[in-house]
């Protein structure tokens, strides 16, 4: 069986009419409308906002005072500062495993993060997944280089 444009139907009971509100008793939703007769929700114009809560302060505004609510998707990582660099040999790479042989990082569970406390000392080639920028400032002037590696 084929199929016109023209002769396309919706099927039974998928196109409801709209019912007419306020057009008399016969009508079955006449007068207040089914709103009842008093009140906020009475009213013409009157939805309230989405989350407002009678002038209490709302949900979306209390929770992010609140403590203990974690990030989501926050990426963790295995910090080092630029002052623990200091004791390696220098011109070496500083990587995360290297780091784990010198014993300067006990658990290398997370991606390695350099961050600037303290100063260096030493020249050094460091890849690690992020710099801050007082920890790549520090290495870069000590005449070391920074590798950003995944």
């Amino acid at each position: 069986m084929t199929f016109q444009l023209d002769s396309l139907k919706a099927n039974k009971g998928a196109r409801k009419r709209k019912l007419r509100k306020g057009r008399g008793i016969a009508a079955g939703q006449g007068a207040s409308c089914g709103f009842g007769m008093r009140g906020q929700k009475s009213r013409s114009g009157r939805p309230t906002r989405p989350g407002f809560e009678g002038g209490q302060m709302p949900l979306y505004r209390r929770v992010p005072k609140l403590k203990h609510f974690p990030l989501v998707n926050q990426k963790a990582f295995t910090v080092v500062n630029v002052s623990a660099l200091n004791e390696l040999k220098a011109g070496s790479i500083v990587n995360l495993d290297s780091l784990v042989k010198e014993g300067v990082v006990t658990k290398p569970k997370y991606p390695l993060k350099i961050l600037g406390n303290g100063s260096l000392k030493t020249k050094l080639t460091v890849q690690a997944a992020l710099f801050t920028a007082a920890a790549r400032s520090k290495i870069e002037s000590a005449g070391g280089t920074c590798e950003v590696c995944g």
